[in-house]
């Protein structure tokens, strides 16, 4: 068999390149940066949050009072809803549901299901009764599942049919959730989730729950590394609710309750969670829940209701695009007032043809990380200053330095750094990762964000590449060193790397660099079977590339830029 030839690196690695600092003595700066600190701050005025300490977010979002009395949660494919009224009483009674089950405050579990009407249910009546949710890809393998339990320390879950004989492998307790009330209503299977959602059996006393405490486990890769443990206090989820949400609907006119938003981005993921499980429901929009994406079921939906807002990422925006060039009906998409993208940088040409496109449509976007529980920067257009290639302004209480990321030095507007963070969304830390916490978050509580920014004269933000590791796949968030960890142990490799090359639909797909060890005759194939074996669908390696050696720091540590670079000369 003809073995695979291996790519040489030296001639493709170029050097460093150095940034270009600007002098901060003697200029004239806006107000909203100091020369002396080199902080940015926000534009908009500051929104003081709950001083109750005793504050949980489930009490935070259902005692802002509103009039939405209709459908506050509406399956896509079949209509089945879940009202207002409905909402707070099935959340307390599946807290209740849950302590007479033997969950108590402080333990987790796990939230290992796909987008459903059901899912803000579940993750607040955990919540609520001061216990701790950690969610995960309804896709993950089972190794993925096991190794998240065992860090988490997991003691129940919820989950579909699809995924029960996984969990019963792992001797973790599984409550099933039906997709909709239409498909659950006649199956035994689910009649303890029913029974916890109907019970109307309220807590007798309610634990008390303190905004400092742990809420949720969700995992990231951060900055480098393997996925981690992301620790979000109700603190932390309250602020999102308040910074992000609540405050961006504060700045258009017209009334919350006439806003629907299409959930097409997954519930697991901190930008979906956000918005769909918490904060809307804080405002009383309408809120329709889409299980997976297709792109002719985007537009259905979006007519059949009445769709106003879909925020998305960026391989769902260029699909929505893509399909409106090749023509829709006279009525289609009419609803639709604004598309908000956030989770990956978009290419000026995929902004471009969007609003080419379709013209009537505002289209904005934002930044947030799950270290900053999605609190970031908004765009924000008006008559007079329209900028959709910007990742928007500073959210309310939200500080910002751009650093010279050799030196660590503060840069004024207009120059190129990484971008660090200071607010009340920042995480409480990495789980059982004390080194990688004080490796993210400084002893002043700036968080390295690892992404390569500059602020514009007007003061918005810019993303222009990252020094972190993570490759973003439709959305998903995947870990490099994750994938290394599983390519390792094959017998007949010496050395891997990993690394995310650009792909006009799907954001970036994964790329194994692989060191073959001597005589060995491994191809392409064998590598990408072997890692798909192991790991969830969206995580498989797409591409592979036979290599001499791996590009690394006189650390060892593996120069993933150079390796991008390598990547993004070919295509």
């Amino acid at each position: 068999m003809a073995t695979p030839s291996n790519t040489n690196f030296n001639s493709h690695i170029s050097g460093k390149q150095s940034i270009n600092q600007k002098a901060l003595a003697a200029e004239q700066f806006p107000l909203w940066f100091s020369p002396e600190t080199g902080i940015y701050q926000s534009k908009h005025l500051s929104i003081d949050l709950p001083s109750d300490p005793f504050l949980d977010i489930v009490s935070f979002i259902f005692s802002h009072q509103h009039d939405g009395v209709s459908s506050a949660l509406i399956g896509s494919s079949c209509g089945s809803a879940i009202s207002y009224s409905q909402l707070y009483s099935s959340v307390k009674s599946m807290a209740s549901g849950l302590q007479q089950m033997g969950i108590s405050q402080g333990d987790v579990v796990l939230l290992l299901l796909p987008n459903s009407i059901y899912y803000p249910i579940a993750f607040l009546g955990v919540l609520y009764l001061g216990a701790i949710v950690t969610t995960m890809n309804p896709l993950s393998s089972v190794a993925e599942i096991e190794k998240q339990i065992a860090d988490t320390k997991a003691c129940h879950a919820f989950t579909g049919p699809e995924n029960a004989d996984k969990l019963q492998a792992l001797g973790i307790p599984a409550i099933l959730v039906p997709e909709n009330a239409l498909s659950g209503s006649s199956k035994d299977i689910f009649l303890v989730f029913y029974k916890l959602i109907y019970s109307r059996c309220y807590l007798a006393l309610r634990p008390v729950i303190k905004q400092q405490d742990t809420a949720a486990i969700m995992y990231s890769s951060g900055t480098t590394g393997v996925s981690k443990g992301v620790m979000i206090t109700h603190r932390n989820f309250i602020a999102t609710v308040a910074h992000f949400v609540r405050f961006e609907a504060s700045q258009y006119e017209g009334s919350s309750l006439d806003n629907v938003y299409l959930a097409v981005l997954p519930l697991f993921h901190i930008y979906g969670l956000s918005l769909f499980v918490m904060g809307l429901l804080s405002l009383g929009s309408r809120v329709v829940v889409m299980k997976r994406f297709d792109v002719n079921e985007v537009i259905r939906a979006i007519d059949r209701y009445k769709v106003t807002h879909f925020p998305v990422v960026p391989p769902v925006l260029t699909a929505l695009t893509k399909r409106a060039k090749d023509g829709l009906a006279s009525h289609s998409l009419k609803s639709l007032k604004q598309v908000s993208c956030g989770a990956a940088l978009l290419s000026m040409k995929t902004i471009e043809d969007f609003v080419q496109t379709l013209p009537h449509i505002d289209l904005i976007q934002g930044y947030g990380m799950t270290e900053t529980t999605a609190v970031g920067t908004r765009g924000f257009n008006t008559e007079k200053l329209r900028k959709p290639s910007s990742i928007g302004l500073l959210a309310p209480n939200m500080q910002a330095k751009v650093v010279d990321w050799n030196t660590g030095s503060p840069l004024p507007p207009t120059s190129t750094g990484e971008l660090w963070l200071h607010g009340p969304g920042i995480m409480k830390g990495y789980l059982n990762n004390a080194k990688a916490t004080l490796s993210t978050i400084d002893e002043e509580g700036w968080l390295h964000t690892g992404d390569i920014v500059f602020f514009d004269e007007d003061g918005y933000l810019h993303l222009q590449d990252r020094l972190k590791d993570a490759i973003k796949y439709k959305g998903f968030q995947i870990a490099p060193a994750d994938l290394e960890g599983v390519l390792i142990n094959h017998p007949e490799i010496l050395d891997v790397a990993v690394a995310g090359a650009m792909d006009e639909e799907s954001g970036e797909v994964p790329v194994a660099f692989v060191v073959r060890k001597h005589r060995s005759e491994l191809n392409h194939d064998n590598v990408m079977d072997f890692v798909a074996a192991q790991v969830a669908p969206y995580k498989k390696v797409r591409k592979v590339v036979f290599v001499d050696s791996i590009p690394k720091s006189p650390a060892g540590k593996i120069l993933r830029r150079e390796l991008r670079k390598f990547l993004n000369s070919r295509l």
